[in-house]
C-alpha cells in the first residue's frame, strides 16, 4: 500500500523579496555567518525579509531555517517502507526596495553582494526509507531536484505526485531489498541513478549554485 499522504502546500511563484527592513544601521558579519550557496539554509540576513515580506521560516535541523513546507506526510509506521522526510523548499531573490536597500548597504559591508546575486530557487525532496525486524535498513528512493525555473520546478512537483501516490511503497521495497546485489555495492550517485531507473523517473538534480 502507499501509506502516504499529500499535503495541500505548494510552491510560491513568487521569487523575489521587494520590502525592505526597517533597520537603519548595515548588517554585520554575522548576519550572513554560514551562508548556503548550494541549498536552503537562510542566513540570519534573510530572515529578517522573510519576516518584513511577511514569509513563515521554519527551522530546519537545529541552527538551520529555511522556507520550507510538507510535501508527502505518513501515518507514525515503524516498519516497512518508512517516509524519512518529504518538503517542498524554496531561496528568494531580492527586487525594488528590498535591492535597493541591499545595495546601498554593500557598499559599507560587501558581504551583502552575496544575498544581492541570489537566483530564486524552488525544491523538492522526498525520501522514503525501509527497516523491518530482521535489521534490513536502506533507503528506497531519496530523490532530490532543484531549479531556478519556477515553471520546470512545478511540472516536475506534479509528474512525481502522480508516482508517489500511486507506488505501492512496501511492495517497490520488498522489491528492490531482492535485487539488493544490483545496487548495494555502487556509490551514492550510481545507487541515486540505479533507482532513479527502477521507478522509471527523472534522475535527481541538486546542490545547484544559487548565486547569478
Amino acid at each position: 500500500m502507499c501509506y502516504l499522504n499529500l499535503t495541500n502546500n505548494q510552491l510560491n511563484s513568487k521569487g523575489y523579496w521587494n520590502q525592505p527592513l526597517e533597520r537603519l544601521c548595515p548588517p554585520l558579519a554575522r548576519d550572513l555567518a554560514l551562508f548556503d550557496q548550494n541549498g536552503y539554509d537562510l542566513t540570519d540576513l534573510e530572515q529578517c525579509y522573510a519576516e518584513a515580506n511577511l514569509t513563515p521560516v521554519h527551522a530546519h535541523r537545529e541552527y538551520r531555517h529555511a522556507l520550507k513546507a510538507s510535501w508527502f506526510t505518513q501515518p507514525d509506521k515503524v516498519e516497512g517502507a518508512v517516509l524519512n522526510h518529504s518538503l517542498l523548499f524554496e531561496r528568494k531573490g531580492y527586487s525594488g526596495e528590498a535591492l535597493e536597500q541591499l545595495k546601498s548597504w554593500a557598499q559599507i559591508n560587501p558581504l551583502i553582494y552575496k544575498i544581492i546575486r541570489i537566483r530564486p530557487k524552488w525544491g523538492l525532496d522526498f525520501s522514503m526509507d525501509y527497516v523491518d525486524r530482521t535489521g534490513n535498513v536502506f533507503e528506497v528512493l531519496h530523490w532530490e531536484y532543484d531549479g531556478f525555473d519556477f515553471c520546470e520546478v512545478e511540472a516536475r512537483k506534479q509528474q512525481l505526485e502522480l508516482k508517489f501516490t500511486t507506488t505501492d511503497w512496501d511492495d517497490a521495497a520488498a522489491s528492490i531489498l531482492k535485487l539488493k546485489d544490483k545496487w548495494h555495492h555502487l556509490d551514492f550517485f550510481a545507487q541515486s541513478d540505479w533507482k532513479c531507473n527502477y521507478f522509471g523517473i527523472v534522475k535527481e538534480r541538486f546542490k545547484m549554485v544559487i548565486w547569478d
